[in-house]
């Protein structure tokens, strides 16, 4: 088919071809777009149903009623949910003795200047550091286009940042936030 259909009959479920996403499906539809499904991206984008570079291939009747919510509307609330979740952070306290605390960088060089950084600063990088690498994680595990042994792969190599880090466990004043690398069971 060369042109978009009007969109009384073009629904959720018509088949469309995107010229640079390639093969969708509509899952969803406002009175400007068209919320599209491309495997090509694993993930839906929103399309204006007058834009020239998609065709509808194989439109179906719009048949949901109005007020009723779509896969497309699902998807949204959990993927705006989850985006809120990941830039939430965890407060997570310092080691008191370490509270008001400098870290000293002295370099080998007598003649060079030493660089002194708030142990606060550092730490909370350190755990922004173990949010991102919880967050890929996360990403991973949840990837649709990874297959179990990749995903399995990138696992061991979160595991092994972890355990890179586990030097910087005596910081971390409650255990259950330190790093833990992979066990030696």
């Amino acid at each position: 088919m060369d042109s978009i259909e009007t969109p009384a009959t073009v629904g959720v479920g018509s088949r469309v071809n995107h010229h640079l996403f390639g093969r969708g499906v509509i899952v969803d539809q406002s009175s400007e777009t068209y919320t599209v499904w491309f495997k090509s991206q694993q993930g839906t984008r929103n399309v204006a149903k007058d834009f020239s570079g998609m065709k509808i291939t194989e439109p179906v009747a719009d048949t949901q009623a109005p007020g009723t919510l779509s896969i497309a509307d699902i998807e949204e609330a959990l993927e705006t949910v989850l985006e809120r979740r990941m830039h939430e952070f965890q407060l997570v306290p310092l080691g008191t003795r370490w509270e008001g605390g400098t870290l000293i960088l002295q370099p080998k060089d007598a003649g060079l200047q030493n660089k002194e950084v708030p142990i606060e600063t550092f730490f909370h990088k350190i755990v922004m550091l173990r949010d991102r690498l919880r967050l890929i994680e996360q990403k991973v595990n949840a990837h649709k286009g990874l297959s179990e042994s990749e995903k399995l792969d990138m696992q061991q190599y979160i595991t092994a940042c972890y355990g890179t880090l586990t030097t910087f466990n005596i910081l971390f004043k409650e255990q259950h936030h330190q790093f833990k690398g992979q066990s030696k069971d």
